[in-house]
């Protein structure tokens, strides 16, 4: 069976900073590891949501998918994690109820149905 998977943006960056993602995905995949989560973390090129960075997508085999942007890897890591635990329980991955994404709760951009 696959794994749940983030797909983080690496090349999101606010005008004149530094581009974040690449660097979240090493931090992200330490702390997963260390919860012991079944996630795989991944980084593309562009989410295509350049205005509000860091970006990245929720996927998960038969399962919604999600797109978050406006993310913070300074201080989101641990609300990845209540959403990743979130989504593991969810079935079909549709979350109902987000408290426990904290601050990423505010972030989602759009939902798309399982296939």
């Amino acid at each position: 069976m696959l794994k749940d998977r983030v797909t983080i943006c690496d090349t999101c960056v606010e005008p004149g900073g530094t581009a974040l993602g690449a660097q979240w995905v090493t931090t992200l995949s330490e702390a997963v590891q260390a919860s012991g989560l079944e996630v795989e973390i991944v980084t593309c090129s562009c989410l295509n949501m350049c205005q509000s960075p860091v970006a990245f997508a929720l996927q998960g085999a038969q399962k919604a998918t999600y797109l978050f942007s406006g993310a913070d890897p300074a201080q989101d890591t641990q609300d990845m994690l209540g959403l990743l635990q979130l989504y593991a329980d969810a079935p079909e991955g549709w979350i109902t109820e987000a408290e426990a994404a904290g601050r990423l709760r505010l972030c989602l951009q759009g939902r798309v149905p399982r296939l």
